[in-house]
């Protein structure tokens, strides 16, 4: 199933907003539940944002012991398209966001709310994927846990109490 939205659709839509709904799973990230994403996708004249909430159960592996565990995503999505090829000379001034960056569409009459979503969702998985606050890479023996030389200095350090 195609997730394409049109320039055209946005543009003669009520108030030039299209409100759009995506359930499914993504290719290449695998998920309990289907990816859920509620989008309000808005023309601003020369730019297209899309605004909403992107939530599912994706299927991680803890970087720790190696298991699989649940990881509950729900995060929101706010992005800005060029409708044209950026220039140094645009109509109008926009105000980007912490974190926001605006995307050239180069003239492309469509928008894929698909690869936008995949890209989102790589995006907004943890740095560190831990299955839980106490994992302490159970699952390995102790021949197979790794140790990391640099960190010898700390196993001997002692905390002294503050005197008063």
């Amino acid at each position: 199933m195609q997730h394409i939205v049109t320039i055209d659709e946005i543009e003669n839509s009520d108030n030039k907003t299209v409100f759009y709904e995506f359930k499914d799973n993504i290719d290449g990230i695998k998920s309990v539940t289907p990816i859920v994403a509620d989008l309000e996708i808005k023309s601003l004249g020369e730019f297209i944002e899309i605004k909403g909430n992107v939530k599912g159960i994706l299927k991680l592996e803890c970087d720790v012991c190696l298991k699989n565990f649940d990881y509950n995503m729900d995060f929101d999505i706010d992005e800005m398209f060029a409708k044209y090829a950026l220039q140094d000379e645009y109509g109008k001034e926009t105000e980007l966001k912490d974190g926001q960056f605006i995307t050239d569409l180069n003239g492309a009459g469509e928008i894929d709310i698909y690869d936008l979503l995949y890209q989102s969702v790589i995006l907004n998985l943890p740095n560190k994927k831990v299955c839980g606050i106490n994992c302490i890479g159970e699952n390995f023996s102790e021949e197979e846990k790794i140790s990391d030389p640099r960190m010898d200095v700390f196993k001997n350090i002692q905390i002294q109490p503050k005197s008063k």
